[in-house]
């Protein structure tokens, strides 16, 4: 995965990405990016967790929860779309054994 560039977006920051021969741009709002600075995750990680997760399931008002485990915690990135645009809603970092599902359920994929 290969983050190709960076524009700012009335809502934060859109990221376009190159992956498995695909191109993605994600919505990365300025709530997502306070909590990836709160958490003291990196964004390479977050997107990482979004397009590759190891689950993904359906959370309230059509939004959606990746899960990417590192350690005992979980990348937990909670998305929406604004038409075919991912928006990232909000990211953070709890223990893995509070939300983890164990891995393998695929409510959506944003690599599809």
């Amino acid at each position: 995965m290969t983050v190709v560039a960076v524009h700012p977006h009335r809502r934060g920051t859109i990221h376009e990405v190159m992956a498995t021969g695909k191109s993605v741009s994600i919505l990365l709002t300025f709530h997502a990016l306070g909590r990836i600075t709160q958490w003291q995750l990196v964004t390479h990680d977050v997107l990482q967790a979004l397009l590759f997760p190891e689950e993904v399931i359906r959370g309230h008002r059509g939004r959606f929860m990746a899960h990417q485990r590192s350690g005992q915690h979980v990348i937990r990135a909670i998305y929406e779309y604004d038409g075919s645009l991912p928006v990232v809603v909000t990211v953070y970092y709890p223990y893995a054994e509070r939300y983890f599902q164990g891995g393998g359920t695929y409510e959506d994929h944003i690599l599809s």
